[in-house]
């Protein structure tokens, strides 16, 4: 048997996603895990994904990295601008929030899948910012150090800060429209409005140059203790809580120690130096875009040893408030206007007040820059009114509503045009330098009162849990409106409530608080956020539907009227103990050696019986057949909050009470409940599974079987025999994938598959022990090819003997509103396909072979080119009680699983990619 050449490699693995985890470069963190189709050239390959596409402009804040977007056909865009090269800071959310919206609902893609353990939510809160109002010891002395330092920062008022962001704004305009600045006016401008100029000479060439200027943005920028770090995400949402939210009843707790501040000044008094610190990063990315420009069209003169200086002294803080730099120039405007007299004026800057207060002749402050500050007082009155507002108010309209037919959202067809305007009114102007509004009396905290900051013990958690409270055009709405939006799970939470801040029915029946990331029942539909196992395990339904981290389905809690609902759940102790520098994305080499297409053999002796084509479906006792899976009901129980007394049964199905004002959310657990039949039992049997374990699926990426190969195998041997990869048939045509039945397996891969009616009969069976070959019937083995050496992989049959759904009304649950888009909910008719990997198919005699050869080609029955396997990226209208089964199950057992579905990918690649993500389980679905 001769070996397979590095040609027929390449052949026999067209269409194969290849798995793999690389660092990016210095400073940029964990290594970035990606799939890749390397020996495939073809586009339909190589941009395959295991994700949905974003499907609207207001949507693509939601990640840092390049996207694609998929506008809906009725949908207007957004203004564009020719694209000029720019600068990119090399940072992004993890995990990365395109890769969290899976192909199948309720999943997640295989890099949020390892980026989880090294999520952003993972960092420890940032030291001394514990409010939204002033700060400790630390940060103020830290910032008195930034204003009176001889080379740093010039004292600037509210209204000079605008000033200068409205000046910046008309120079990025003037720039993408092709105007160039000249660098020594740069220089002129930055030194004498914004900082002190340097104390030395940087640059003995060129003083005035873009680099001296950066040099000294970046050094202020980076100090220590002074400015909001947007790489934390406690303070990613809290962005628009600062310009937007007013000091009273604007809530919002997300396990972080922040407090809220303690009034209207006091919360002023942040949104200051948060308006100098995007002033200070406007700058400095402005400049940034004029070097990256320059260098593109072969004008740039910057050197190497500046760019490396750069990079080191630009922290991640600096490059998260480039960041959010970028965002602001993108999305608001800054206007100009005379006050009138009905419009209150700020009677002085912010600084004048810490002047005021402050003692700045600190002798322990070397260097300090002593002089009289009380000359920088300014007038008692602006001499004009500054306001800020978002760009782009219809697109930010028209994201929302397209995201509340995405989720289904109740009478939304109704009620679009009421809000549409509501959501419209809220893009208004913000004034900046006016006194924020003020109230007499403060109402006691929906969160249990003010959070002690210098106490707090927080468990690490993958994803913060966040609640707020709503108010009628708040402070969320207004956020979202403006586009000012964060990468991350921002938008996610941002786009929830406005809908709900905008529809004052659902506001007047859900109540105040809401549980961003847990679920609500309205209507008669209920909604979960993507971060509760509720909405992962009713995502695999008929009828569900997902949008921007949010499912629909129309599953409510038996007995449970409009409300909101958090759900109970314990973190998988394997998962919270490989987290940070445990995490397996930080081993790249043992995920790239154990998802090898040629496992552990050596590439230059690689054998075709070295390899298999796994299956699902052989038996040595056949599974029962017609077997039918029904959804009973959603459970909840008795809520694990309720400590005091012990509610009704009344008030366990409803945590709201009407003769209470503000609300509590009550945790409660969950399970579901289901009837199994089939031919093997004489009556239906209940099973009922706890959705206890906060447990992750994965879509299994997709493939296309090659076209070049055909493979040929013994009856009395599990293993290949012989490849042709000469691309060509018997009759000398060119094989198509339709004659394909996925990709050949390495023995190094080993795998146990067993019946979804078995495991659910064996309900105290391990993981470790249904690997292990023990005496369960309906279990197959790949321990032939690998008879001594544990399975890797448990697979999960949930395709064999299956029937469809009982009752013929079932297909209304698929229903797809009429101003849905095509792209996702529209349910989409594929002929099914009998894949060519059953026993009884390869012991069908091959028409190419003699009668007399011990060796069978594997061929389907027939070639329609309409039954490839491979079924694109975009969601289809899959899902059944089989599939909600048996994610329940996987969630009671504390299984992280990988979803694979025969019509889009083969058992192969899925088996490889478990072993990539260190996962033991697949589910196999039709």
């Amino acid at each position: 048997m001769a070996a397979l050449s590095e040609a027929e490699i390449e052949k026999l693995f067209s269409g194969a996603p290849q798995f793999f985890a690389r660092s990016q470069g210095h400073g940029t963190g964990a290594p970035h895990p990606s799939v890749a189709f390397p020996w495939n050239d073809e586009l339909g390959i190589r941009d395959l994904t295991d994700h949905t596409q974003i499907e609207h402009d207001a949507w693509g804040c939601v990640t840092a990295v390049p996207r694609i977007i998929l506008r809906d056909p009725t949908t207007p865009m957004s203004p564009s601008f020719k694209k000029r090269p720019h600068f990119n800071s090399r940072c992004q959310e993890r995990p990365n929030m395109l890769s969290m919206q899976g192909l199948e609902k309720g999943t997640i893609g295989y890099q949020a899948a390892l980026e989880m353990s090294v999520a952003d939510a993972l960092q420890e809160e940032q030291y001394g910012f514990d409010s939204l109002g002033s700060k400790g010891h630390v940060i103020v002395e830290q910032r008195q150090k930034l204003i009176t330092s001889k080379d740093s920062l010039r004292h600037l008022d509210d209204a000079s800060i605008m000033e200068q962001l409205l000046k910046i704004e008309e120079r990025y305009e003037s720039e993408r429209n092709g105007a160039r600045m000249k660098s020594h006016d740069l220089y002129n401008d930055l030194f004498t409005k914004v900082l002190h100029p340097p104390t030395r000479v940087i640059d003995h060439n060129d003083p005035y140059s873009l680099a001296v200027q950066i040099h000294a943005l970046v050094k202020v920028l980076a100090a220590s203790n002074a400015w909001i770090d947007f790489s934390r995400v406690e303070w990613r949402l809290r962005l628009g809580q600062i310009l937007w939210g007013f000091p009273l009843d604007d809530e919002i707790s997300d396990e972080s120690s922040i407090n809220e501040g303690q009034g209207a000044q006091d919360r002023s008094e942040e949104r200051y130096w948060l308006l100098l610190q995007i002033l200070l990063s406007c700058e400095l990315l402005f400049r940034l875009d004029l070097i990256t420009e320059g260098d593109e069209f072969g004008v740039g003169n910057l050197k190497v040893a500046e760019i490396h200086r750069f990079e080191k002294e630009a922290n991640l803080s600096v490059k998260w408030s480039l960041m959010l730099a970028r965002s602001w120039l993108e999305n608001i405007t800054v206007t100009k206007s005379n006050p009138t007299q009905s419009e209150p004026t700020t009677p002085k800057s912010w600084l004048t007040s810490l002047t005021s207060r402050m003692s700045l002749k600190h002798e322990h402050m070397h260097g300090a820059y002593h002089t009289d500050h009380t000359q920088y007082r300014h007038n008692t009155q602006s001499e004009y009114i500054y306001a800020i507002h978002g760009k782009y108010a219809e697109r930010q309209v028209l994201g929302l509503m397209q995201f509340a037919r995405k989720i289904r959202w109740p009478d939304v067809h109704f009620t679009m045009a009421k809000l549409s305007e509501k959501a419209a009114a809220l893009g208004g102007a913000t004034l900046i330098n006016t006194p924020p509004p003020t109230s007499d009396a403060r109402r006691s905290s929906y969160f249990g009162g003010d959070r002690d900051s210098t106490h707090v013990s927080r468990r690490p958690s993958r994803r913060r849990k966040v609640e707020a409270a709503l108010h009628d055009s708040g402070w969320l709405s207004k956020s979202y409106m403006s586009g000012l939006i964060f990468p991350g799970e921002v938008l996610s939470h941002l786009l929830m409530s406005t809908l709900l801040e905008t529809d004052e029915d659902a506001l007047a029946s859900l109540g105040p608080v809401a549980n961003l990331c847990g679920g609500l029942v309205y209507s008669g539909k209920s909604f979960w956020s993507t971060a509760c196992i509720v909405g992962r395990v009713l995502g695999a339904g008929q009828g569900s539907a997902e949008c921007m981290g949010w499912i629909s389905s129309d599953v409510v809690p038996q007995g449970f009227s409009d409300g909101w609902v958090n759900i109970t759940v314990d973190s998988l102790p394997g998962d919270i103990s490989r987290t940070g520098r445990k995490a397996r994305l930080w081993g790249k080499t043992a995920i790239e050696r154990e998802s090898d297409v040629l496992g552990d053999a050596d590439a230059s002796n690689v054998l075709p019986a070295d390899f298999i084509i796994p299956h699902e479906n052989t038996y040595s006792n056949p599974p029962p057949s017609n077997i039918r899976i029904e959804l009973r009901a959603l459970n909840l129980f008795a809520p694990v909050d309720s400590v005091h007394t012990t509610p009704t049964i009344e008030q366990q199905l409803n945590p709201f009470s009407t003769a209470s004002k503000d609300p509590e959310i009550h945790t409660y657990p969950a399970s579901v409940a289901f009837t199994v039949s089939h031919d093997g039992i004489s009556q239906d049997e209940d099973v009922n599974f706890a959705l206890s374990n906060d447990v992750y699926f994965v879509t299994a990426h997709p493939c296309v079987p090659s076209s070049y190969v055909k493979y040929f195998k013994s009856p009395t041997s599990p293993t290949i025999q012989q490849v042709d990869v000469s691309g060509h048939d018997t009759n000398g045509k060119p094989s198509s994938s339709a004659h394909i039945t996925g990709h050949p397996l390495h023995r190094f891969y080993t795998y146990t598959a067993i019946h979804l009616t078995e495991l659910i009969s064996n309900p105290s069976a391990t993981l470790e022990q249904l690997l292990n070959t023990g005496s369960l019937s309906n279990r197959s083995s790949s321990g032939s090819s690998a008879p001594n050496r544990p399975s890797r992989v448990l697979v999960i049959d949930c395709i064999t003997g299956f029937s469809p759904p009982r009752s013929p009304g079932m297909a209304s649950l698929s229903r797809v509103s009429s101003l849905s888009s095509s792209i996702d909910n529209e349910p989409v008719n594929i002929p099914q396909m009998q894949m060519p990997g059953s026993p009884d198919l390869e012991r069908r005699p091959s028409t190419a072979a003699s009668s007399g050869s011990l060796l069978e080609r594997i061929e389907p029955p027939f070639s329609n080119s309409e039954s490839k396997m491979h079924l694109g990226t975009r969601r289809r209208q899959f899902g059944s009680d089989v599939e909600l089964l048996v994610r329940a199950l996987c969630a009671e057992r504390g299984w992280n699983a990988v979803i694979s579905r025969r019509r889009r990918g083969c058992l192969a690649c899925a088996i490889r990619e478990a072993g990539a993500l260190g996962w033991h389980v697949i589910v196999r679905v039709e």
